[in-house]
């Protein structure tokens, strides 16, 4: 991770392929064949981002080299079922309850894509606590472009409709967060 606790594009992939091999059971239980494994999370990462060379990820090898998931014995060699396990899911969640940075990116709009596919893996205060950091990434960039928009008073009627459409953006953004994590608080 950074140093102010955000993931890499390395442990963003990492986080897709623990996620997704998780699935909705965290007993172990689940099963993925290698080759489905590796489609999915392409699938996944390049639907978000585009095709990124930035975004090519752990090999398979190296999550099972450490301990993150294993195969399963009674599958064929060439292809076999891959199980997360119980360290995997550790780190999943570690990497789950990391923050955001702000900004507008494709690596911003992955990880945030990340948690909300994965985010039934997080306890309700985790997913809280992920809505807010949420939040205050988006208060922060709409505080950056509102301050923009009025600091410049004879800017081209272009940059305004840019400006006014990003300020429009976030405060929606806002708003569904703020409903989402109505909605969570409700359960």
């Amino acid at each position: 991770m950074y140093s102010d606790n955000t993931l890499t594009p390395r442990e963003s992939i990492r986080l897709c392929a623990l996620g997704i091999l998780a699935g909705d059971k965290l007993d172990g239980l689940n099963k993925m064949r290698y080759d489905e494994l590796v489609e999915s999370v392409r699938n996944f990462v390049s639907r978000v981002t585009g095709p990124s060379l930035d975004l090519m990820g752990d090999s398979i090898e190296l999550l099972k080299f450490e301990g993150l998931i294993v195969e399963d014995q009674n599958t064929e060699p060439l292809n076999p079922n891959l199980l997360i396990t119980e360290n995997g899911i550790s780190v999943m969640r570690e990497l789950l309850n990391s923050n955001i940075r702000s900004g507008h990116n494709e690596l911003n709009q992955l990880i945030v894509a990340l948690k909300f596919h994965f985010f039934h893996h997080l306890n309700i205060d985790e997913q809280l606590e992920q809505i807010d950091i949420m939040k205050e990434t988006s208060e922060a960039e709409l505080a950056r472009f509102e301050d923009l928009y009025s600091y410049q008073e004879d800017h081209h009627e272009h940059l305004s409709g840019w400006l006014e459409h990003e300020i429009k953006r976030l405060g929606m953004r806002l708003e569904w967060l703020r409903n989402f994590k109505s909605k969570i608080e409700g359960k």
